[in-house]
């Protein structure tokens, strides 16, 4: 398989629910799989787990795993029938409230403040109201601005209102728990608002005795507001354009986007791109030109790794579309320059581990070295290597097997487990033999290397050797 730089993620469903099927995504590119668990009873939930365990790897024993927390969706909840609403037509939205003209939505939900201008926007967006007045915290008196039928259990969304509801509702942490006892190396949490969220995550994590990494994911107007305290906090970040996208003008969407990527590269936390990667593709085998191109201008920008959706979980053509990615992502980065990749990102350096991350990439550069390696116990030596977007491969060599899934969604670099080392003198002999084994490299050839002495302590990284394999 080609050595590729941006990872895939792809989401597990009906379409790809057995060894084989998920087996030969692997085997296209699939880097990691997410767990959608907004879906499904609980045996359904943890039989995906199972199935990822049951899968190989060349690299690891077993693919990585996203476990996708619903979060505190809000719907249209208890309404019986359906509502026509009327172009002007006043109605109330509320959950305090019955009546004919009342929309009754998830109990949850408060309403603490009313920005001018606040929208409602019901089923992705295909009916909007506008915010005419609050009568209460849980009532809201609005006026129709975009027409149609409002159906029970639709999805609704408040751009321009600050709701009081949890960042984890009771099913998300009955779902917590479950996805860490069945394996999950990142838990994803929907609608993420603000920094806090991620605080209250790992407390809930550190009551199950796991420490596993947290992504943001950017669907809320909220989040947007607070980007730059989120990508500080929490471990990666998620563009999830589908809600983003009804929250926020549609047209502003690409910027933030741009603006999530630059930000999250520049602090060395990963970053995925979602939603509607390659739609068209659920029920047709070739994607649309607009696709392709919005996937070559995510690489472009530097996204660390695509997520599908639908289009695995519940389309027809799964394989063809890990295909399509898989080419995309080749032809793409066969014309990237990296050189001005580290180059323009070595400009501020802040630290002792950015600057020998950033001086091995010029190393590997200068001495025309194509294999970069990092020696890591927490990860962070790798990720901040791949900050730098070099041209030369990125091999992380780790002795935990859950560092090394980790490292799955991070751009560039492909993770191996390797045998407890003691100290420094120890790793050209660890790094080479690996190196030789995978064949990655052969006799002669130069290798660069990098981590942190003492060995074992995370966040120490401040080595830097050239070593040929003898």
């Amino acid at each position: 398989m080609e050595y590729r730089r941006t990872k895939i993620i792809a989401t597990l469903g009906p379409q790809c629910s057995d060894q084989k099927s998920a087996q030969a995504l692997v085997e296209m590119g699939v880097n990691c799989f997410r767990i959608n668990l907004s879906h499904g009873t609980a045996a359904e939930k943890k039989s995906y787990f199972d199935l990822v365990r049951s899968i190989s790897q060349s690299e690891q024993e077993r693919p990585a795993i996203l476990a996708d927390l619903a979060g505190p969706k809000i719907r249209i909840s208890g309404l019986n029938g359906t509502m026509d609403l009327k172009t002007g037509e006043k109605v109330i939205v509320s959950n305090e409230q019955n009546g004919p003209n009342v929309i009754p939505v998830s109990s949850s939900v408060a309403f603490q403040e009313v920005n001018p201008g606040a929208k409602i926007m019901i089923d992705d967006g295909q009916i909007a109201l506008e915010v005419i007045s609050q009568v209460s915290n849980h009532t809201l008196e609005c006026c129709t601005e975009i027409p149609g039928e409002v159906k029970n259990r639709k999805g609704v969304n408040f751009p321009g209102i600050a709701l009081n509801v949890p960042c984890l509702t009771e099913q998300d942490l009955i779902d917590l728990e479950l996805a860490l006892s069945s394996g999950a190396d990142w838990i994803a949490l929907s609608f993420t608002r603000e920094a806090k969220d991620y605080h209250l995550v790992r407390s809930r994590m550190k009551n199950m005795n796991f420490n596993i990494p947290v992504m943001a994911k950017i669907e809320k107007w909220e989040a947007v507001e607070n980007l730059d305290e989120i990508i500080e906090t929490f471990d990666a970040v998620m563009v999830a354009r589908g809600d983003l996208g009804v929250e926020l003008p549609v047209e502003r969407v690409p910027l933030i986007q741009k603006s999530v990527i630059d930000k999250a590269s520049q602090a060395g936390k990963p970053v995925v791109i979602a939603t509607q990667i390659l739609d068209s593709m659920t029920e047709r085998p070739v994607p649309t030109r607009a696709e392709v191109s919005d996937i070559a201008n995510a690489i472009l920008d530097g996204a660390d790794g695509l997520m599908v959706t639908g289009e695995t979980a519940m389309g027809v053509y799964p394989q063809e579309v890990i295909k399509v990615l898989s080419r995309v992502i080749e032809e793409t980065e066969a014309a990237i320059d990296y050189e001005k990749y580290y180059t323009a990102r070595g400009q501020n350096l802040l630290s002792t581990a950015q600057a020998i991350s950033h001086a091995a990439c010029s190393v590997a550069c200068d001495l025309d070295v194509n294999t970069l390696v990092t020696m890591t116990h927490s990860g962070s030596t790798a990720r901040m290597t791949a900050r730098y977007r070099p041209a030369a491969r990125i091999i992380a060599m780790t002795p935990f097997p859950e560092i090394c899934r980790q490292l799955a969604i991070v751009w560039g670099v492909t993770s191996f487990i390797v045998h407890k080392y003691e100290n420094a003198d120890d790793i050209p002999a660890a790094a080479g033999n690996v190196l030789e084994k995978k064949g990655i490299i052969s006799k002669s050839q130069k290798f660069v290397i990098t981590g942190g002495v003492p060995v074992g302590v995370p966040g120490t990284t401040n080595y830097l050797s050239v070593f040929r394999l003898e």
